[in-house]
């Protein structure tokens, strides 16, 4: 991917996860190059490129690798498990090499790949209500919400409804509400859970600043803790979200995730675009 804008525009790469799909720009050299408008300019699947998250490489040459994450509204993300996985696919295809540490908002992240998948450790769940962050002292296993949902912190918040029919759920109905609610002050992402099977569950998504989406990884990894709290699956489950399945897998070291990465495309932004974003 060539790194500079240039006369012509400005570099970037399409990307997607199981359906989640991603703008990639690499300012890895170089000053970051994203901001509120450029994110939301590029995320309007009309007007500009659109994706679920945008995610901006950053970091000097023989540094680890810095990941930054935007969402389709312009506001920030913690943290994107799917981009990360694309993120590190690329820079592995690049440099050869089968393991990264990469830095983000959520920590430092490693990323593997074993067997041909690529693999990121997405760390440790957030359990307490401070931390997630929730804005009263309830239990985070059990909010005091209609369905009686789970918390979890995974670089982002999330809420998961453990129900018996995810298909049965208006999502574009419930998830706005529920990522507005006062009790989440950042809002939160949403997620419809069932169980499959054995360690097999069926997964929708909202996420907050983009709205509904095939897949999220941070989602996933907070869809397996609730779903092993409540003593539904095991360690290592297999996610079905509306793009593709995901695998998470929770170790003593944290909640590792994989699943399919893709390349779409490259391409370019024009002047004129960057222009009118002044």
């Amino acid at each position: 991917m060539n790194r500079m804008p240039g006369q012509g525009g400005l570099s970037f790469r399409k990307m997607h996860g199981a359906g989640n799909d991603f703008v990639l720009i690499d300012s890895r050299g170089r000053e970051a190059m994203t901001t509120p408008a450029l994110a939301r300019a590029l995320g309007d699947r009309h007007r500009g490129v659109g994706f679920d998250q945008l995610a901006e490489l950053r970091g000097e040459a023989g540094g680890p690798l810095i990941l930054d994450f935007w969402n389709a509204d312009g506001t920030r993300a913690g943290a994107c498990g799917n981009a990360t996985r694309c993120a590190a696919a690329l820079v592995m295809e690049e440099t050869g090499r089968d393991r990264l540490e990469i830095r983000t908002a959520r920590g430092e992240l490693a990323a593997e790949r074993r067997d041909g998948a690529i693999w990121v450790n997405m760390g440790a769940p957030v359990t307490d209500w401070r931390e997630i962050p929730l804005a009263r002292a309830v239990d985070p296993a059990h909010l005091p919400l209609a369905g009686g949902p789970v918390a979890v912190g995974m670089g982002n918040p999330h809420c998961v409804f453990l129900v018996a029919d995810a298909e049965a759920v208006a999502l574009s109905v419930r998830g706005p509400e529920v990522e507005r609610d006062p009790l989440f002050p950042d809002g939160t992402n949403v997620e419809f859970v069932s169980r499959l099977g054995p360690d097999r569950l069926r997964m929708r998504v909202w996420e907050r600043g983009t709205g509904i989406t095939l897949a999220c990884g941070s989602g996933a990894c907070a869809a397996a803790v609730a779903a092993r709290g409540r003593g539904l699956t095991g360690r290592r489950v297999a996610i079905v979200a509306d793009g593709g399945e995901l695998q998470v897998e929770q170790r003593d070291d944290g909640v590792w995730l994989s699943g399919p990465v893709a390349h779409v495309f490259e391409g370019r932004l024009g002047a004129g675009f960057l222009a009118g974003l002044a």
